[in-house]
């Protein structure tokens, strides 16, 4: 949390904060991130000028309080970036010191945490990196005995009970985080459950390296690495099961690429049907035509809820005209796609002219097929087909406006919003464009639905990709409401168009092929608990499961129109 809060701050800073932007000291150990502020034009100060202009933000393990007014005194913006947990601890220390009592720190005399935390301490403070030292200090009439918010727990376990049975009057505070914590029984708990682990994270990461020991101490093979580039594939090849961690400071899009490079170990160099199986799923998600089929299907339940036999056309049209925006959208998305999906970013940057081709042929294709359903169809088609061209082009040029809202991305959440109203558009109300069933309840509830069912999808992804997202400057609704709030509200939608389908076919308003399309959002609500819950890790899996809750309301409708209504 701390970690996070900190590159969001520092990240946010740039456009928003006296410029130029630095931090004291790095603002967290991790390399890539610390690369990536560089280029945000985030710089990294380790002195304090005489004199100085912009802003500093104070670094996530803090600093003593005499820096911060030293920044100050020099002229610089000082915004604190440290973690919330630090600063209890620090808050801890400085009470008790104006109360006379002695400070130790259990942690590295030279993490800068423990730097900071001393700074506290009014010079009655004290460091002991391990319990041989703790012993070697003097007795104290009155002390307090903090840790290191990332210490190893197992130490200060060793060393709560030094204390409890030689200085019982020391006053003991618990201040590892309950990440850390949490991290550290998790990797003893995986060290017996698999083969190898993965360790991610900066080498200069304290957490990261305790991580490490403490998987390294079972015996466990253990590999601490700072990117995928770094994984020993002959090494881990022989390992059935494999484990993955990652210290505080590993920001999602690396574990991610982490992951998705395991994922591929078992079919890099295999073969056999499940390596097939593997390619087919990733050509599909790359090329977009997994999310093209599943508007089709989409298109063919909307159809059929609405009594509308000549759906083959409006099938096509939401298949080429999907496929078409999307894949246009990945190509002028690519920023984002260098943290959250680099695979897809490497594929978009080899192949771009094909994909351009294929991206601009399908939504010709599309639009032709819509004139031959009728003048309004096309009109339609043709105007969302102007606005998805149009989403990343600055519309007002610089002469006449200055301010950020130049283009229809800068529009926060404009995203989300729009792919979702588009699906419903192309997928409902174009086919009933055509069988002049344009208005009615029926069809402003199917719209509903589908255009529910889209965004749950569009948003969900959002969710995946908001450390990206955020890095390029995307305001999607997951970073304007955090991810545990946008998580809620898929949920709530989810749960509304369930049961909004199944009152509508239980009161006559729709067929009964809604009782049965009460498993697509269901499907959709149940893929999203496993993934809050732990249970399904982002990559090609977890896309293609949610790509594929589509084909479901194909599947459904066509036993209905099959089998219950032959």
């Amino acid at each position: 949390m701390g970690v996070r809060r900190a590159v969001e701050m520092a990240l946010d800073s740039p456009g928003k904060h006296r410029s130029p932007i630095f931090t004291y000291g790095p603002l967290i150990h991790n390399p890539q991130v610390l690369d990536l502020l560089n280029e945000k034009g985030v710089h990294i100060i380790e002195n304090i000028p005489e004199a100085g202009e912009g802003t500093v933000l104070i670094r996530a393990h803090g600093v003593p309080p005499a820096v911060k007014k030293d920044l100050k005194k020099a002229g610089f913006a000082v915004i604190n970036a440290t973690c919330p947990r630090v600063i209890k601890v620090q808050a801890i220390i400085k009470k008790h010191a104006r109360q006379g009592y002695a400070s130790i720190i259990i942690g590295d005399r030279d993490h800068p945490e423990v730097v900071g935390l001393m700074g506290f301490a009014a010079g009655n403070g004290y460091i002991a990196g391990t319990l041989q030292e703790l012993e070697s200090l003097p007795a104290f009439d009155k002390a307090i005995l903090v840790a290191q918010t990332t210490l190893n727990t197992r130490l200060f376990e060793t060393v709560k009970n030094w204390a409890q049975a030689y200085h019982p009057y020391y006053k003991c505070f618990d201040t590892i985080c309950d990440s850390t914590t949490q991290r550290q029984t998790e990797v003893q708990k995986m060290t017996a459950m698999v083969d190898a682990l993965i360790v991610v994270g900066g080498k200069n990461s304290g957490n990261t390296q305790r991580l490490a020991e403490i998987a390294a101490q079972s015996g466990t093979p253990t590999y601490h690495i700072e990117t995928a580039s770094d994984l020993d594939v002959n090494a881990l090849s022989v390992a059935e099961t494999i484990g993955i961690t990652a210290g505080a400071s590993t920001p999602n899009w690396i574990i991610n690429r982490v992951v998705r490079a395991v994922e591929r170990l078992p079919y890099k160099n295999g073969a056999g049907i499940q390596k097939m199986i593997f390619s087919i799923q990733q050509a599909l998600l790359l090329t977009n035509a997994i999310v093209a089929a599943g508007a089709g299907c989409l298109s063919y339940a909307c159809a059929v809820l609405m009594g509308i036999d000549n759906f083959s056309p409006h099938v096509w049209i939401s298949m080429l005209y999907v496929l078409s925006m999307h894949t246009l959208n990945n190509l002028t998305g690519l920023k984002a796609d260098r943290y959250n999906d680099p695979e897809r970013e490497a594929f978009y940057r080899e192949h771009h002219l094909f994909l351009i081709s294929i991206a601009m042929s399908s939504g010709a294709a599309g639009l032709f097929i819509a004139y031959s359903q009728g003048l309004t169809s096309f009109l339609v088609l043709l105007i969302m087909s102007i606005l998805g061209l149009s989403y990343n082009i600055k519309l007002i040029p610089k002469t006449l406006f200055v301010g950020k809202y130049s283009r229809i991305r800068d529009i926060s959440g404009s995203k989300t919003i729009l792919i979702a109203v588009a699906w419903g558009v192309v997928t409902s109300l174009l086919p009933a464009i055509s069988a002049g069933h344009s208005s009615g309840l029926k069809t402003v509830l199917v719209f509903l639905w589908a255009t529910g069912l889209a965004f749950a999808r569009t948003a969900f992804f959002d969710i995946l990709d908001m450390q990206g997202d955020r890095i390029v400057g995307k305001e999607t609704i997951p970073i304007l409401l955090g991810e545990k709030k946008s998580l809620r509200m898929l949920k709530t939608v989810l749960g509304i168009w369930a049961v909004l389908i199944v009152t509508a076919s239980l009161t006559g308003i729709l067929p009964t092929l809604g009782l049965g399309l009460f498993l697509c959002p269901a499907a959709m609500l149940a893929l999203i608990s496993m993934h809050e819950n732990g249970f399904m890790l982002p990559g090609i899996r977890l896309e293609f499961l949610v790509e594929s809750h589509f084909f479901l309301a194909g599947m459904v409708t066509l036993f209905y129109t099959v089998v219950l209504q032959p």
